[in-house]
């Protein structure tokens, strides 16, 4: 159980890469069936992906997305920085327009398989979905849900606690980032 949490501790949103150093299709793939093999509502498997590992398609995908909400003076990794893959999770409508709980799953199995295989990577809904579908042409039927960006972290990502319930994750003069997380008390309702 310790392995599995010190897992779950390392799978930070990292959003800084050592974009020279490749994630290979294969492995995108074996992280792929990570999601495949993770529970699934209904069992109906409708989220499918779409690989980029190149740098022409990973540049036709980094236009399309907003990186830290909180972070209001910062546009995103400089190039250098940026992802080295990215996986485009998509709702397949053709099985069912319903995709509920699964997108959090699947993103979750194939981070903490990305942070076992001592990469990383951030969850991203803030897509411009109508360009990305567009500039990929992908069929209408595949919604896009959100975008994993994966590569290799440069950027160190602490964990601590809360302070007057502020949770805005942030970055310090040294660009640590910070994420304060709520405590296990604040979590758990006694009734």
């Amino acid at each position: 159980m310790d392995y599995l949490k010190e897992l779950v501790r390392e799978n930070r949103s990292y959003r800084r890469f050592n974009q020279s150093v490749n994630i290979s299709k294969e492995m995108l793939t074996d992280l792929i069936n990570l999601a495949r093999l993770s529970p699934s509502a209904r069992n109906a498997q409708t989220i499918k992906y779409i690989i980029s590992n190149t740098p022409e398609r990973n540049d036709l995908i980094f236009p399309h997305l907003s990186w830290a909400g909180y972070l209001k003076d910062w546009d995103g990794p400089v190039e250098g920085e940026r992802p080295s893959a990215y996986l485009i999770m998509v709702n397949d409508s053709r099985i069912s327009d319903a995709h509920y709980c699964d997108q959090g799953i699947a993103a979750q199995s194939i981070l903490l398989g990305a942070v076992e295989k001592g990469f990383g990577g951030c969850i991203i809904a803030a897509v411009d979905k109508p360009k990305l579908q567009k500039d990929f042409d992908i069929p209408e039927y595949f919604k896009i849900i959100q975008v994993l960006a994966l590569g290799k972290p440069v950027e160190k990502v602490v964990v601590e606690d809360a302070v007057d319930d502020e949770v805005k994750y942030y970055r310090d003069s040294n660009g640590v980032h910070h994420v304060p997380k709520r405590s296990l008390d604040d979590l758990i309702l006694d009734f």
